[in-house]
C-alpha cells in the first residue's frame, strides 16, 4: 500500500528517479554537470528534492532524451535560456516556437563556437581562481538550505 504523497511534499532520490525513469547514479551524475540541480541534503549525504527540482531533472531529461540535446548542449540552454525555460520544459509548458527559437540559438552558438579560433580562454589561473568561488558560494548555498531546513522543521 503506497501513500499519495502531496505535490509539494519533498520526493528521495528513489522516488524521483522512478517518476523519471532513470537510474538514481543519473540523477546524481546530472547533479555533477548542471550546478542548477542542488537538492537539499541532509545528514549522510541523503537527497531531498523540491517540486521546483524535480521540474528542472524533467526538464533536463527532456531535452537529452526527446530533444536530442548532448550534455553541453543543456548547459547551453541553461545559459542561454535560462532555468525557467529547462523547468518550464519539464512542465511541459513551453511554447513549441519558443523551444523551436531556443534550440536554433543553440546551434548557433555551437557553431559560432566551432568557427572561432582561439576565442577568449581561461588560464589555469584564473580558471581555478572562479572554481574555488564557485565552490565557495556552493558550500555557502548549501549552509542557507540545512538552516532554511531546519528553521521549517523547528516550525512543525
Amino acid at each position: 500500500m503506497s501513500v499519495q504523497k502531496s505535490p509539494d511534499a519533498f520526493r528521495t532520490i528513489s522516488e524521483v528517479a522512478a517518476e523519471l525513469d532513470v537510474p538514481q547514479h543519473v540523477l546524481r551524475f546530472w547533479e555533477s554537470k548542471f550546478t542548477q540541480i542542488r537538492p537539499l541534503k541532509r545528514g549522510g549525504g541523503r537527497r531531498y528534492y523540491r517540486p521546483e527540482d524535480v521540474d528542472l531533472l524533467r526538464g533536463v531529461r527532456a531535452l537529452l532524451y526527446n530533444d536530442g540535446y548532448t550534455i553541453k548542449g543543456v548547459q547551453k540552454v541553461f545559459r542561454e535560456q535560462g532555468v525557467k525555460f529547462v523547468s518550464e520544459t519539464g512542465k511541459g509548458t513551453v511554447d513549441a516556437s519558443f523551444a523551436e527559437r531556443a534550440r536554433e540559438a543553440v546551434k548557433r552558438g555551437e557553431r559560432r563556437e566551432r568557427d572561432e579560433e582561439g576565442g577568449a580562454t581561461l588560464d589555469s589561473g584564473a580558471r581555478q581562481a572562479l572554481d574555488a568561488i564557485l565552490n565557495e558560494l556552493i558550500a555557502l548555498k548549501d549552509e542557507v538550505d540545512e538552516t532554511l531546513w531546519e528553521s521549517d522543521e523547528e516550525e512543525n
